[in-house]
C-alpha cells in the first residue's frame, strides 16, 4: 500500500530532448512522429525550421520509463531508416523562478557579420538569460539590401530597473544602427 499519494513509479514522466537533423524531404516529421507515438512518448516543447537544404527539430519528449528507454532506442533505427542524425539525452522538467519576468526583443537592421553575437553579449554582461531566439534573413523589398531579423525572449530578474535596461538596450541598438523593440511577454 502506498502511504504518501505520489504515482506508482510506472506513471511517473520521465523526459528527453532529442535534436534531429539531416536532409530536408517530405514526411519526415510525419515519420518521425509517429514513431514517438508508437513508443509511447508525448512530444511537449518542439521546435522545427529547415536551415539551408537541411531539416532541423528539436524536441521534449516525456513518458514513462520504459517509453524512453524505448524511443532511445527507436532513435538509433530512425537514424538508418531516414539518413539523419540524431543528438538525445535525458533531462528534468524545466523548473521556472518566480523573480524573472520575460520580455520580447525584436530587431531589424541591415546584415552584418556578428549581430546576434552583439546582441547576447549586451544581456549576458547584465546577467540577462536567453530564453529562445529565432532570426532570419531576407532581401530588402524594393532595394533588395540584405537584412536581418531577429527574434528573443529574455528572462529580466525583478531588481533590474525595466526603464533603464531598455534604455541602455535602445541606446546600444542606436549605437549599431539596429531597430529594435524591447516589451514584456503577454
Amino acid at each position: 500500500m502506498r502511504s504518501n499519494n505520489r504515482p506508482p513509479p510506472e506513471t511517473l514522466q520521465n523526459h528527453i530532448a532529442v535534436a534531429v537533423m539531416g536532409a530536408n524531404r517530405h514526411g519526415l516529421v510525419e515519420t518521425i512522429t509517429k514513431a514517438i507515438k508508437d513508443c509511447g512518448c508525448s512530444i511537449g516543447d518542439s521546435r522545427m525550421t529547415v536551415l539551408g537544404d537541411r531539416f532541423t527539430l528539436m524536441m521534449l519528449l516525456s513518458g514513462t520509463w520504459d517509453a524512453i528507454a524505448k524511443i532511445e532506442t527507436q532513435l538509433g533505427r530512425l537514424e538508418q531508416q531516414l539518413q539523419v542524425k540524431t543528438i538525445a539525452q535525458r533531462t528534468e522538467p524545466r523548473r521556472r523562478q518566480g523573480d524573472l519576468m520575460p520580455y520580447a526583443i525584436e530587431v531589424v537592421a541591415v546584415d552584418h557579420v556578428g549581430i546576434v553575437h552583439e546582441i547576447t553579449q549586451f544581456f549576458s554582461q547584465r546577467d540577462i538569460g536567453v530564453e529562445d531566439m529565432y532570426s532570419g534573413s531576407y532581401a530588402a523589398a524594393h532595394t533588395a539590401t540584405p537584412m536581418f531579423s531577429l527574434h528573443m525572449t529574455i528572462s529580466v530578474p525583478t531588481n533590474v530597473s525595466i526603464a533603464g535596461l531598455r534604455g541602455e538596450f535602445m541606446d546600444f541598438c542606436d549605437h549599431l544602427n539596429l531597430d529594435a523593440i524591447m516589451e514584456p511577454v503577454k
